[in-house]
């Protein structure tokens, strides 16, 4: 069957195996199809990870399209109905690991931007690109660092596009204007190992941290607001004992996970789950790792670009939330950047047989370019 232009240079990344914080050369296949254009490559390595800031134009103001060319793990490539490297095209559908997430979305930003740069060539502003590929592993050498950089030459975004895949039911259908923060703890209680048939001659950590747990788990950490749904708390990890049936577990550790609206800080946090442990005498040791804070583009220029291109490509009204996981759109927010995130359906992502309608791309690279239209012409 005949593919389109974006569908083609998607299937040609697919193809292109970079686990993360591997690029494959994605990146450099992109700055090809960029150059012609007159997009001028930075490339910013850190470590093992590889970083692209490719830009056309000198002046502002500064749109960019912010994405990710790692991939994560297939898992067992047995269960794939075609090679996950493959970039399968059949009944409509294009299979793949990295498809959904994120590069069907690159192939759109990079078509997008061939169409409007060929009708445009003297848009006003500059048009970017901020590629890495370290997304999907740390996150600490990507696009952090590439932020920092720029930030330190004085180079900023007024306007900032996250590939992320984000429609729930039909393309284009919900796009991320915020996301949470995400907070972990490892708790290790400490405790007395002993026999299951003297207790008196030990102290159980399980038995110890019962109540207090019980406490964390019912606590209400705030009501939420218009932009977030109220902060939640989860443990992910729990593990005591050495297996035995008779021995009484000398320690106990728990990782715990916050996903937090504005509503709530790191530190309030910290500070309400310390005071319960310690109201219940739990004898214990905490380590916190901030992972993200919330942000959130309530209004401006880029929401409303976004919501009238949908309707206009679509028919569609796009409905704006906060939900998900986290993104690079954390990193990018802080420096006063409104951000979004819009992107193909996020039903198979990080799946066996994750895939995307081959449609949906054309359709996601049109409203890109009727993106940049209303925002630079």
């Amino acid at each position: 069957m005949s593919e389109s232009a974006t569908v083609a240079l998607a299937r040609e990344l697919i193809t292109r195996p970079s686990v993360t914080p591997e690029d494959g050369g994605c990146q450099a296949l992109i700055q090809e199809r960029l150059a012609p254009l007159g997009f001028r490559a930075d490339w910013l390595p850190f470590g093992e990870v590889q970083n692209l800031w490719s830009r056309r134009g000198d002046t502002g103001p500064v749109f960019t399209f912010a994405g990710h060319t790692d991939v994560v793990p297939t898992g067992p490539e047995a269960d794939w109905s075609a090679p996950p490297f493959a970039a399968a095209l059949r009944g409509g559908l294009l299979y793949g690991r990295g498809a959904a997430d994120m590069k069907g979305s690159v192939a759109a930003f990079v078509t997008a931007c061939e169409r409007f740069v060929a009708a445009h060539p003297e848009h006003r502003g500059s048009i970017a690109l901020l590629l890495t590929s370290d997304e999907e592993g740390p996150a600490r050498d990507g696009t952090a660092r590439v932020v920092d950089t720029l930030q330190a030459r004085g180079e900023a975004m007024d306007w900032c596009l996250v590939g992320e895949p984000t429609s729930d039911r039909q393309i284009a259908d919900t796009a991320r204007n915020g996301r949470r923060g995400s907070l972990n703890g490892t708790l290790t209680v400490h405790g007395v190992q002993g026999h299951v048939a003297y207790p008196d001659k030990a102290v159980n950590p399980v038995h110890s941290l019962a109540p207090a747990l019980a406490e964390l788990v019912a606590t209400t950490w705030d009501a939420g607001n218009e932009s977030f749904p109220p902060t939640t708390f989860q443990v992910s990890n729990l593990r005591a004992g050495t297996g035995a049936t008779n021995v009484i577990p000398g320690a106990l550790e728990l990782l715990l996970n916050f996903r937090f609206c504005t509503e709530s800080t790191p530190e309030s946090l910290q500070q309400r789950v310390e005071a319960i442990l310690d109201h219940h005498g739990v004898d214990y040791h905490l380590d916190w790792q901030l992972s993200a804070r919330p942000f959130v583009t309530e209004s401006g220029a880029l929401v409303e670009a976004t919501r009238e291109a949908v309707a206009n490509v679509t028919g569609r009204s796009l409905v704006l939330s906060t939900g998900g996981g986290t993104s690079d759109g954390r990193f990018i927010a802080p420096t006063g950047a409104q951000v979004i995130e819009l992107g193909p359906l996020n039903a198979t992502i990080h799946q066996v047989d994750e895939r995307v309608t081959a449609d949906d791309l054309d359709v996601l690279s049109v409203i890109y370019e009727d993106i940049l239209t209303r925002l630079l012409t």
